[in-house]
């Protein structure tokens, strides 16, 4: 249900809970709050997330170790699809998210499927395979070129709560279209599948920018947009001028790292 903790009515529960309540079995003398680096939305994955948070043991007790830290957040997480991988002592000058020198995100597409029912069941929710044939990939990674460098990014946001209080020029420091294996690739190769991976790295994106970004390149490469109608979209600097129906969905996107 995306990272964000959602209130106590609320039936959708963010990751940001599970963490902070898992944070809370371990006894801390004062509440624990996760400050979380990327705010992923609602079926999107992380393959590694970064957050710090503040904790403190009551008087008398040792300081937890990296290593009991990870260990016993992970004993609390079990039931859940969350894992911590690593934990180290940082200043209390850092923050996870305004720290951060950039973050990198990639979108796993399938091409080669007639069907949806064709999606190998160890790829559900793990990739979006769009329909209506093989995709330009040349003509995708020329359409590419035009988002790469600093622009206002305005046609490729989403509107939020936050969007009146947010610049939207970002600087794409990478945008690569590559053909990846899927995760149990030998077993269905016969089968004429092919996994494709778009790989963005900035500081920072706007609201489903990522997933808009891939939406309207997958439209270049399935020939209902023009390379140059991407630079287009840019110049216009308005989200409403975005094509309708257009936007991938959350199912194939990974934040694959967040870099300090």
């Amino acid at each position: 249900s995306g990272v964000m903790g959602t209130k106590s009515d609320q039936a959708l529960v963010g990751v940001q809970n599970y963490l902070e309540k898992a944070a809370q079995n371990l006894r801390p003398s004062t509440p624990i709050k996760f400050h979380i680096s990327s705010r992923t939305d609602t079926g999107v994955h992380a393959l590694a997330n970064a957050a710090h948070l503040d904790i403190q043991r009551a008087p008398g007790k040792a300081a937890f170790s990296e290593k009991q830290l990870v260990q016993g957040l992970n004993y609390h997480l079990k039931p859940e699809p969350i894992r911590i991988l690593s934990a180290q002592r940082v200043p209390s000058t850092f923050h996870a998210r305004f720290c951060a020198l950039s973050r990198t995100y990639i979108y796993r597409l399938l091409l080669g499927c007639a069907h949806y029912s064709q999606i190998p069941v160890f790829e559900r929710d793990l990739c979006w395979a769009p329909a209506g044939g093989p995709l330009d990939i040349p003509a995708m990674r020329e359409a590419a070129k035009f988002l790469l460098g600093t622009h206002d990014f305005s046609t490729f946001r989403s509107l939020n709560s936050e969007t009146p209080f947010q610049c939207p020029v970002r600087t794409l420091l990478q945008l690569e279209i590559q053909p990846a294996p899927g995760f149990l690739s030998h077993h269905y190769e016969h089968r004429g599948l092919e996994f494709w991976e778009v790989k963005f790295k900035s500081k920072a994106f706007l609201y489903r920018q990522v997933r808009r970004m891939v939406g309207a390149l997958v439209a270049v490469g399935q020939g209902k947009l023009a390379p140059q109608d991407i630079q287009e979209l840019l110049e216009v600097k308005d989200s409403r001028a975005f094509p309708p129906h257009a936007m991938a969905p959350p199912s194939g996107l990974f934040l694959r790292s967040v870099e300090y």
